[in-house]
């Protein structure tokens, strides 16, 4: 099931940037990209997502984002990374985690599929300063 998720990331390249959408080629954030996927492969969103800033539990250093993920993802260790789950990445040290990608392939040159405020959602490569980025990885749950 893992992979399927890798292949539905991929149909949402070129989608827009749009902060707070989550529809395929319309416009999404990296946030709406995982929602958008979850609701073609698994239906309903398991919880209402609230409206959100950009600057969304940076003064409050709230790890909003890294709690609903284990809410609703399983933990997978960093060393079993695999196609079709998501990371999850804090921009800067000391920052709240609030960057999202799903991995598109793993080995000698591995890619993460993300949107990316002014450029859409695209296909990067999962380079050493991307790496040292992540903070948590995650795998769709079977339901």
């Amino acid at each position: 099931m893992t992979a399927e998720f890798a292949r539905a990331a991929r149909g949402w390249i070129g989608t827009p940037y749009l902060h707070q959408a989550s529809v395929r080629g319309v416009g999404c954030d990296c946030l709406g990209l995982v929602r958008g996927i979850w609701r073609e492969l698994h239906g309903d969103e398991p919880e209402q997502v609230p409206a959100y800033t950009p600057d969304w539990s940076e003064p409050q250093g709230d790890e909003v984002l890294l709690r609903a993920a284990s809410r609703h993802l399983r933990r997978v260790p960093l060393a079993d990374i695999a196609p079709g789950q998501i990371i999850l990445f804090r921009m800067r040290a000391g920052a709240v985690a609030k960057h999202l990608g799903i991995v598109a392939r793993c080995g000698a040159a591995p890619t993460f599929i993300h949107a990316y405020a002014g450029h859409g959602v695209v296909e990067s490569p999962l380079s050493a300063p991307w790496r040292r980025r992540i903070t948590a990885c995650f795998a769709f749950s079977e339901r």
